[in-house]
């Protein structure tokens, strides 16, 4: 067995880990402004001076799982006027797209267990352009690009450091640390490289005042003490200068208010920058402390700087430093070599290691207790009286403190629903166990509300998100049971349990008039109508959205999948898959308007889906925007094997009873194929060849990259509404949005997402085992090129990769016409995983590091691109036609186990 796959088993190994957040200020949980104005209450250029009460940050950083000690790396070129100890950014009023880091780094590797990691971090020689980033992204409009940090042209002569960090752990809390700084350069550059330590503090908030210490006791050794770690010791090669001050508010340069106190968190920056020497302790004790090596890197040179974090008292500790390095790096290889060894290409397998180190790096441990925040605590000022009623106050029994997979931990540091829900199907790749407790537990009672919701994320846990939980859930579970043979019933049907309260909420209060169809509100979509769908309609009424109705078709299916499943163990969840069949052909027949409730998503005349607009007077409009809106429908379809029939006869028997009595809900549903398969789908074959001719039109959906978000239709033939005088207007914008709806961050109106094209693969393939190789369709659209189903969703899936692989010329559709990026070979091969894609070109949009969405394609590459992943595909075809593995048995695992 491979070492890495060993310790799996052994969770001591993921005590330490990348638990820092990128991004701490700006976030609502250290916000208790009046006014709930998160990025101006604490600012980047506060950060420095203020300590954090829930989290703390740091560039390359690592935590303990409690995030009580940390550690990370400030670097001092000379020149900046400020210590580079956290990533800069634009805020969401000072960016013209939202809020955005303007630096570069990337996360380049990491096991599982964090037992050996490395990043990259692109370090300027010239002085940082703090303030004209802020000034030019400000005066920019929203028709114009980002003004990004390669766009000052200060990397243009190659005068910046690479810095690559690594650890490696010995055991479990014996970390080596390898910092190699080069320089890209060819003159000689001087700077400070200061690795740093420091407690988050928790003495300051009236609950407990034990303050941990670190001091020295001889030259170029930290002890580091704390009730709750124990000792440890921070051993620093060379014997640099030690610099030690304390995690506290510099309460005189934030407040004009003098707290008594002589050491603040910026007193090392101080120290190096203002040459005040009284900021540090002279007496070398503290609860922050950094290693200051002033060091001087030839021109294309590079120097190692290296370090050790233990609990072991160690004489010599960087013996056998490299050896250990050597180790660890070949367990990491080992442990990606297993899973890469029928991945085609090198390039694909870097894009793959790459987007799987950025999920590991991308885990946060996440800190807040939102009864303490809407309260305030002991020893502070009370919060104004308004935060008892602001966002989140309905959430008070929201008590967070876990390691969890981030969007994005510089722009999305909050945890996300549907977001960890996508995560966690290619982070299941290469560690099943941390996936399912991810899915778990955001269904603990200390996340979901009590009546039943899942929390959204932390500006608003009330809003809405997808609820694609319980597909997440299946899939991690099949994937597990498909590459390696177990089945974690137990796993499953807990989560099952959690579900159907989860699906009772949306029933009871997101179908309001209790006829099937659904409103959510944005759901994720954010821009993508021509009305913000989280707020009042300008008209007064209600939209009946389709996508929202889509996916409740969706969540039936997936339930009743997982019914069956359980089945298999207990008899009594047949009754449940009843129901969901039930419930699925009553969501079905409301959007084609078979019901006589009114509200037919479906036009007969554009043949596509569409939002229903209920007015106040009773009238109802379809808002005709092409859209994902539409699309979604496609993704409700889900197969079930010829077996069913014999295995289930009451469930048939009773469905079909219940479609007898009801025979308008069967109108448009699709009937058994030949092979004996059943098929549950929003589409009968007519409405799926209309939307399958749009979604793969060039001129509309089908990008070179994916599935756009809006069709290009739009970009000719806007959809103009108006209300009172007043126009409401969706046009096809290709990559960053030109509204300022939901602060300008993201944008639905022409990119590629890869969530809803994952969604759609799945569809296709779904629909493809139902009608087999005799069905076709053009692909594209009016190329005379005939593809089956299966065909079409690996052309998507191909179209999404090369948004990452080299194409014929070398070049990465991500990365545009940025020449740096695409043949500087000390940058060519680092890659980004963007929020979305342009809609035209494949450029990546949006957040660079939201590796949870992007990141996807690991899974994309290991299913499409790997001999394993077309086996997998060609036996669940072979199954879904004859048979079905049934494992009842400790017999039945083990050849399942075999095979």
């Amino acid at each position: 067995m491979i070492t890495e796959q060993s310790r799996l088993k052994d969770s001591n190994w993921k005590k330490w880990g990348p638990y820092l957040t990128d991004r701490q200020w700006g976030t609502v949980r250290e916000d208790y402004s009046e006014n709930g104005g998160a990025w101006d209450f604490v600012t980047h250029d506060m950060a420095r001076s203020k300590a954090y009460r829930w989290g703390e940050e740091g560039i390359a950083g690592i935590s303990d799982d409690q995030h009580l000690l940390c550690f990370a790396l400030a670097l001092w070129n000379k020149k900046d006027p400020i210590l580079k100890e956290r990533y800069f950014g634009v805020t969401g009023s000072e960016g013209n797209h939202g809020e955005d880091v303007k630096e570069y780094y990337y996360y380049l590797d990491s096991t599982p267990t964090h037992s050996y990691m490395k990043m990259l971090y692109k370090y300027p020689q010239l002085e940082y352009p703090y303030s004209w980033l802020v000034d030019e992204n400000r005066k920019r409009n929203k028709r114009e690009p980002e003004f990004e940090l390669i766009d000052t042209g200060i990397f243009n002569e190659d005068k910046y450091f690479d810095v690559f960090v690594e650890y490696a752990k010995n055991t479990p809390e014996d970390i080596l640390i390898k910092i190699s700084i080069h320089n890209r350069g060819k003159e000689d550059a001087s700077l400070h490289v200061l690795p740093t330590v420091w407690f988050r503090n928790t003495w300051t908030w009236g609950y407990d005042d034990y303050k941990p210490v670190i001091f020295t006791e001889r030259q170029g050794q930290m002890v580091i003490i704390h009730k709750a770690l124990g000792d440890l010791r921070l051993y620093c090669e060379d014997n640099p200068a030690l610099l030690f001050t304390d995690n506290e508010t510099n309460t005189k340069r934030l407040y004009n208010y003098d707290d008594g106190k002589q050491f603040y968190k910026d007193g090392i920056n101080d120290y190096l920058i203002h040459e005040y020497a009284a900021a540090v302790n002279p007496e070398n004790k503290g609860t922050k402390a950094a290693a200051d090596y002033d060091v001087i890197v030839k021109g294309g040179d590079c120097i190692v700087i290296r370090l050790r974090l233990s609990k072991e008292d160690l004489k010599n500790p960087f013996t056998e430093f490299q050896n250990v390095f050597d180790e660890r790096k070949n367990d990491a290889d080992n442990f990606y070599h297993d899973l890469q060894k029928r991945i085609d290409t090198d390039d694909a397998k870097l894009v793959q290691r790459q987007a799987l180190a950025g999920m590991m790096w991308g885990k946060q441990f996440y800190y807040f207790n939102v009864k303490q925040w809407l309260n305030g605590d002991p020893s502070t000022p009370p919060p104004p009286s308004p935060r008892k009623h602001s966002r989140d106050s309905a959430w008070p029994h929201l008590k967070n403190a876990d390691i969890i997979s981030m969007p994005d931990k510089w722009e999305y540091p909050w945890f996300a629903a549907w977001d960890l829900a996508f995560h966690c199907i290619p982070i299941s790749l290469i560690d099943p166990e941390f996936a399912k407790n991810q899915l778990s537990l955001l269904m603990k009672e200390w996340y979901m509300h009590p009546n039943g919701q899942l929390p959204a994320y932390e500006w608003a846990f009330g809003d809405v998100n997808p609820p694609i939980h319980p597909w997440a859930c299946y899939f991690v579970y099949a994937l597990e049971k498909e590459f390696r043979g177990h089945a974690d019933i137990d796993f499953l049907r807990t989560v099952f349990n959690k579900l159907l309260l989860n699906f009772t909420w949306w029933v009871n209060r997101k179908d309001p008039n209790g006829k099937n169809v659904f409103e959510g509100g944005f759901l994720g979509l954010d821009n993508i109508g021509v009305f913000d769908r989280s707020a009042p309609l300008p008209t007064g009424g209600h939209l009946e959205q389709a996508d929202g109705t889509a996916w409740m078709a969706f969540y039936c299916q997936v339930m009743l999948q997982i019914s069956l499943e359980l089945a298999e163990h207990d008899h009594v969840y047949e009754e449940m898959a009843i129901k969901f069949a039930e419930h699925f052909y009553w969501i079905a027949s409301a959007m084609a308007g078979n019901d006589g409730s009114g509200y037919k998503m479906w036009d007969d005349e554009d043949h596509f889906f569409y939002d229903v607009l209920c007015l106040p007077n009773g009238q109802t409009t379809l808002l005709k925007i092409r859209s994902l809106v539409g699309l979604l429908p496609l993704c409700a379809a889900t197969v079930f094997p010829p077996v069913i029939e014999q295995r289930y006869p009451e469930l048939l028997r009773r469905v079909r009873n219940f479609l007898a009595d009801h025979p308008e809900l069967a109108a448009d549903m699709t009937p058994k194929n030949a092979a004996g398969a059943f098929m549950l789908s929003v589409m009968d074959e007519k409405k799926l060849r209309y939307v399958l001719e749009k979604m793969l039109d060039e001129k509309e959906f089908l990008s070179p990259y994916g599935i756009r978000s809006m069709s290009r239709y739009h970009a000719v033939h806007p959809y103009i509404f108006y209300v009172n005088g007043q126009e409401h207007r969706v046009d096809y914008w290709p990559a960053e949005s030109e509204s300022g709806m939901f602060g300008g961050n993201s944008n639905w109106r022409g990119p590629i997402w890869f969530p809803i094209n994952a969604l759609i693969v799945r569809a296709l393939y779904n629909m493809h085992f139902y009608y087999g190789d005799n069905f076709k369709v053009e692909c594209p659209t009016g190329s005379g090129n005939m593809m089956t189903l299966g065909e079409v969703a690996r052309e998507i899936a191909n179209r999404l990769t090369n948004i990452f692989l080299k194409d014929e010329n070398g070049k990465r559709a991500l990365y545009d016409n940025i020449d740096k990026f695409q043949k500087d070979p000390n940058w060519c091969d680092y890659l980004m995983f963007y929020e979305y894609f342009h809609g035209d070109n494949g450029s990546g949009v949006g957040a660079n590091h939201q590796t949870g969405w992007s990141g996807f394609v690991a899974a994309l590459i290991q299913i499409f691109l790997s001999l394993g992943g077309k086996k997998m595909f060609e036996r669940r075809e072979d199954v879904m036609r004859t048979t079905i593995v049934v494992q009842t048995s400790d017999e039945a695992k083990a050849k399942v186990a075999d095979n």
